[in-house]
């Protein structure tokens, strides 16, 4: 799909967009010098190695060797396609990306989400202007809803009846067959009517602002289920949604904390009470794709549960599931609201400020574990000491290595009062390093001449470059030609526009390691420009002359390729 967005576009949203909003928006860095700096996101350090550069638009990690552009940023750390990446980029600079024909693989998406859009347009349509429309803003102000809080979630209403949506939008063929696809049907025995009716609807909104799905919420609590979501499809898949995710991106710059809550109600409820940073599950546990699209928007995750024994459960499962995310910098904290309260009604209750306390207090995660497992023993006893250590072993063991592995060691150490807990140390392996990775001292000419254009492409337009050079034909010489008229053509391309402008991932993932090289030994990038294209054209002649000695006899020759060889021997001879 990649080779449908036109190279023209994707260099202008790269020249337009800087990296360094794009990574401070969800890695939080610091400026050291000229460049920027954190905590790889990729692998797990205590003292940064991670550097993004606002010149080149580009990030590298000396530590993992974790490289690219504000594209491949988003594609590692938000795990989107390439085309995605490219659509979150552009939309944030409210641009539309244009097309040149399809090629992906799969089938295409697009019409889905299009009639996903178009049914959240009726339903927000519906909520105000369906003959039944009263009730269900009876029902959401006695909630204590605003309009102004519905227009921000998009809070829409699916009137009873059984093909409301079928009529408004399309009964064709085709439309049948997007709304299926969308979800937004259902066919038992070949009768076609609307999956969603008489409730209030919330749009799921997915990292780009695309509706994928919808919660909808009966209006008559006799009425059941209570709850109802889009079902699996294409775009939409219950155990990696977060309902709210989107908008807390969007109200708040920097999101240093997540308050995962039950229900749509909630999140939406505690936004009218400027508590924006609330997310919820989609009627399901929480899972590990959950957690790692929690952790990657902010450090700090709080769950927010009841009080009661299934609270208390649903808590645990909660815990276990995420210890093993739980490397050095993330903080999960647990909330437990009192019994009859749920988050809507306690803000109300208590107030914003209090409620945020309430948070800031909630039982951090060696506090919970331990206390939990120490309720199943007599720490009175040394038995029961001892037993608590079996208890919590198998559960340290699934924390990543690290300061708070080793606190939450210590903390098991000073409950049972033993110094030797039996437990495995955890796997200490050094950060990967990407293939490719080259070295300024041990590169060749042609390698060491592509690092430089890349890292200043200004080093194109110097006049009276050698061009002998351009006879070799080797993978290396072709790539460093094309950079060049590229350049010649494009000359405002930044380091980030030349790596994507190679389609084939080899070819783009070797000149990121090029593009990533430490070239700070080089005090004069023209003169070791010029230099290496030297190197490059003596190597070419060299071979020249190897060739034509090899291939031909010196009475074949005509006087003219006499006359060559013998100014390409002199070249050699010199040389």
């Amino acid at each position: 799909m990649a080779g449908s967005i036109p190279q023209q576009f994707i260099d202008d949203l790269l020249s337009r967009v800087d990296i360094i909003d794009v990574v401070n928006s969800r890695v939080p860095l610091k400026r050291a010098g000229t460049e920027y700096k954190a905590c790889c996101p990729f692998h797990d350090e205590k003292t940064p190695s991670f550097t993004v550069s606002q010149s080149k638009q580009f990030y590298h990690c000396f530590g993992c060797g974790a490289h690219g552009t504000a594209i491949g940023f988003l594609m590692d750390y938000d795990g989107l396609s390439f085309p995605d990446a490219i659509e979150d980029l552009a939309n944030s600079l409210g641009l539309a990306v244009p097309r040149e024909g399809f090629t992906a693989s799969g089938p295409d998406k697009t019409p889905v989400y299009e009639i996903l859009e178009q049914a959240a347009q009726y339903f927000s349509r519906a909520l105000r202007d369906h003959p039944n429309a009263p009730r269900a803003i009876e029902y959401l102000r006695n909630r204590g809803l605003s309009g102004e809080i519905a227009n921000r979630y998009h809070i829409g209403f699916a009137p009873p009846g059984w093909d409301n949506l079928l009529k408004a939008l399309d009964t064709q063929a085709e439309g049948k067959r997007w709304l299926r696809d969308a979800g937004l049907i259902s066919e038992p025995e070949g009768k076609c009517y609307d999956r969603f009716r008489n409730r209030i609807m919330f749009p799921i909104l997915d990292s780009r602002g695309r509706v994928t799905g919808f919660g909808g919420r009966v209006i008559d609590d006799s009425d059941s289920p209570k709850y109802l979501n889009s079902p699996e499809t294409r775009v939409f898949h219950k155990g990696k949604e977060l309902y709210g995710l989107y908008e807390a991106r969007r109200f708040n710059r920097q999101l240093r904390s997540l308050l995962v809550v039950e229900g749509y109600m909630d999140v939406v409820a505690l936004s009218q009470f400027e508590v924006t940073n609330a997310v919820a599950t989609l009627g399901t546990a929480t899972t590990d794709d959950h957690l790692e699209k929690l952790f990657r928007t902010a450090p700090e995750v709080t769950f927010c549960f009841d009080g009661d024994r299934a609270g208390r459960e649903a808590a645990w499962k909660a815990l276990v599931t995420t210890l093993p995310h739980l490397r050095d910098g993330r903080q999960a904290r647990f909330m437990f609201l009192p019994d009859g309260e749920d988050p809507d009604s306690l803000v109300r209750g208590i107030g914003t400020d209090a409620f945020i306390n309430t948070i800031n207090d909630a039982q951090g995660v060696s506090d919970f574990l331990f206390g939990h497992l120490a309720e199943q023993v007599d720490m009175r006893t040394l038995d029961g000491r001892a037993r608590l250590v079996n208890l919590a072993k198998p559960y340290l063991e699934t924390l990543p290595g690290g300061v708070f592995r080793s606190m939450m060691e210590q903390r098991l150490g000073e409950l049972s009062g033993s110094r030797r807990l039996g437990i495995p140390q955890a796997e200490k392996r050094p950060p990967p390093r990407r293939k490719g990775w080259s070295q300024p001292g041990t590169m060749r000419p042609v390698h060491r001449a592509i690092a430089l254009l890349l890292q200043h492409p200004q080093l194109a337009q110097l006049p009276d470059l050698p061009d002998t050079w351009q006879q070799a034909d080797d993978k290396g010489s072709q790539i460093l030609r094309k950079l060049l008229e590229t350049l010649y053509e494009n000359p405002n391309l930044t380091t980030a526009s030349l790596v994507e402008h190679w389609q084939e991932p080899e070819i783009r993932r070797h000149l990121g390691n090029l593009a990533a090289v430490d070239l700070q030994l080089f005090d004069d990038q023209e003169d070791q420009f010029r230099g290496s294209l030297e190197n490059l054209s003596r190597v070419a002649r060299k071979t020249a002359f190897t060739d034509i000695r090899n291939t031909l006899r010196p009475s074949d020759l005509t006087e003219e390729e006499k006359a060559k060889l013998r100014a390409l021997y002199d070249i050699k001879s010199k040389n």
